[in-house]
C-alpha cells in the first residue's frame, strides 16, 4: 500500500517546490516573507487553515533554511515558525565557554533541544527523517566533512539510500540531528556526528553547515532532485507544470571602495574568501534558475543581464516557473523599503540576535511590497 507521501509524489498535476537559503537568525527574514505568502494563499484559495505544506509538494533548505523547511514539512504554520525564531533565537546562540571559543562561538545543545522539542510536538513519537508525519517531500543540504562532499539528504521514499531494508537507511536517522548538522556553521557551532547503521556495521560521519557547500541556495539542486532519473521522482517540467519559489535571507555586496592590493593577505583572505565563494555560488544558481526557468520575479542580478524576468530570456525551452524573493539589505536597499532607520550592518550577520525586530521589519516590508501570489503563482493556485 503506497504511503501518503508516495501518493503525493506520484499524483498527476503541477508540482510546487520551495527552497530556503541559509543565513542563521536572518532566516527570520525568510519566515516573514513566507508568512505573507501563506496568508495570501489562504485568502486566494478561500482556505483559512491552509499551511505551506499543503501547497508545496517539495520543500528544501540549507542551514537555517533546513530548519524552516523541516518545520514546514512537519505541518507547522508560519506563526509557529516565527515563534520558534523569536522566542528561541537568543537561546540558540548561547555563547560557548572561553576555552571552547577557540573552536566555535556557540554551544550546540540549546538548538538541539529546541529542535527536538518542536519537532516532537509537530510529529509525535516518530521524529525520524522517515516519519509519516512529514507531509511534503523534505530535503536538507549539509556538508559531510568526513568524505569532503555535499550531502542532500531527503525523505524521498524512492531514493537508493532510503530503502527500509538497508541497515544504513537514511529514513531511520533522527530528523532533529540532520537539521542540526545542516546548521553547524564552522566557527559558530561545533560539527555534528551522525551514526549510520547499527552494531558492528555502524559508521560515523562528521557533518557541518550546508552553507559551506555551493548549495546555500538549493533551488537548482531541488530541480535536479525531482527530475534526474536516479532519484526516481521524475516530475514533468515546463512553466505550466513546475513552480520553484526560492527565498533568501537578504543579500548585499561587500563593497570595499578603499581596497588596496596590500590589504589582501592571508588573514584577509581567510575572512573574506569563504563568504565571497558562498555568495557567488548562490547568485550563480539563482541565475541558472532564471535562465532555465520562466522568472516571474526577482531583483536585478547585475547591470548587464538585469532581472531576466519573462519567457524570452533563453534560447531553449523553459523548464519551470521561477520566483526569487531576497531582500536587498544594503543601506540603499533598506532605504528603498522605507527602513532608513535600520542600519545595514545590523541585518547582515547570521548571529545578529540583538536585532531580531529589525530583521522582522525587513522581511515584512519586503513581503508587503513584492509578494504577489496572483501574478507570481499564476497557474499554480
Amino acid at each position: 500500500m503506497p504511503t501518503a507521501l508516495e501518493k503525493r509524489i506520484a499524483a498527476p498535476g503541477p508540482k510546487k517546490i520551495l527552497s530556503c537559503d541559509g543565513g542563521g537568525i536572518l532566516g527570520l527574514m525568510s519566515v516573514e516573507i513566507l508568512a505573507r505568502l501563506e496568508a495570501d494563499l489562504r485568502t486566494e484559495t478561500g482556505n483559512p487553515k491552509l499551511l505551506l505544506c499543503d501547497y508545496f509538494d517539495f520543500v528544501c533548505g540549507t542551514s537555517t533554511g533546513a530548519i524552516i523547511a523541516a518545520c514546514i514539512a512537519a505541518g507547522m504554520s508560519t506563526d509557529k515558525i516565527r515563534k520558534f525564531y523569536v522566542d528561541g533565537g537568543k537561546q540558540m546562540f548561547d555563547k560557548a565557554s572561553l576555552l571552547k571559543r577557540l573552536h566555535y562561538a556557540y554551544n550546540k545543545e540549546p538548538l538541539a533541544r529546541t529542535l527536538q522539542k518542536e519537532l516532537s510536538a509537530a510529529l509525535g513519537d516518530d521524529i525520524t527523517l522517515g516519519s509519516p508525519g512529514l507531509r511534503s517531500v523534505l530535503m536538507m543540504v549539509m556538508r559531510n566533512a568526513t568524505t569532503d562532499s555535499p550531502w542532500a539528504v531527503s525523505n524521498n521514499p524512492f531514493a537508493k539510500y532510503n530503502q527500509r531494508d538497508r541497515p544504513d537507511c537514511n529514513l531511520l536517522l533522527p530528523l532533529w540531528q540532520l537539521v542540526r548538522a545542516s546548521t553547524a556553521a564552522p566557527t559558530y557551532f561545533p560539527p555534528e556526528v551522525v551514526t549510520l547503521g547499527k552494531g558492528k556495521d555502524a559508521y560515523d560521519f562528521v557533518f557541518v553547515d550546508g552553507g559551506v557547500t555551493t548549495y546555500n541556495n538549493a533551488a537548482f539542486l531541488a530541480f535536479q532532485t525531482v527530475t534526474a532519473a536516479p532519484y526516481r521522482i521524475q516530475w514533468q517540467t515546463g512553466p505550466d507544470r513546475m513552480l520553484i519559489v526560492s527565498v533568501g535571507t537578504g543579500s548585499a555586496p561587500a563593497v570595499r571602495p578603499g581596497l588596496k592590493p596590500d590589504d589582501m593577505w592571508l588573514l584577509d583572505a581567510a575572512k573574506t574568501v569563504p563568504g565571497a565563494l558562498m555568495n557567488a555560488a548562490a547568485a550563480g544558481w539563482d541565475m541558472a534558475c532564471r535562465v532555465l526557468g520562466e522568472c516571474r520575479f526577482g531583483r536585478p542580478i547585475d547591470q548587464e543581464v538585469g532581472d531576466l524576468v519573462g519567457s524570452d530570456t533563453f534560447s531553449g525551452a523553459k523548464q519551470f516557473a521561477y520566483v526569487r524573493y531576497d531582500p536587498d539589505v544594503s543601506q540603499p536597499g533598506l532605504n528603498a523599503l522605507g527602513l532608513a532607520d535600520v542600519k545595514a550592518a545590523d541585518v547582515q550577520t547570521l548571529d545578529a540576535i540583538d536585532h531580531i525586530p529589525d530583521i522582522q521589519r525587513v522581511g515584512k516590508a519586503f513581503a508587503a511590497r513584492h509578494v504577489d501570489v496572483k501574478q507570481h503563482l499564476r497557474g499554480f493556485l
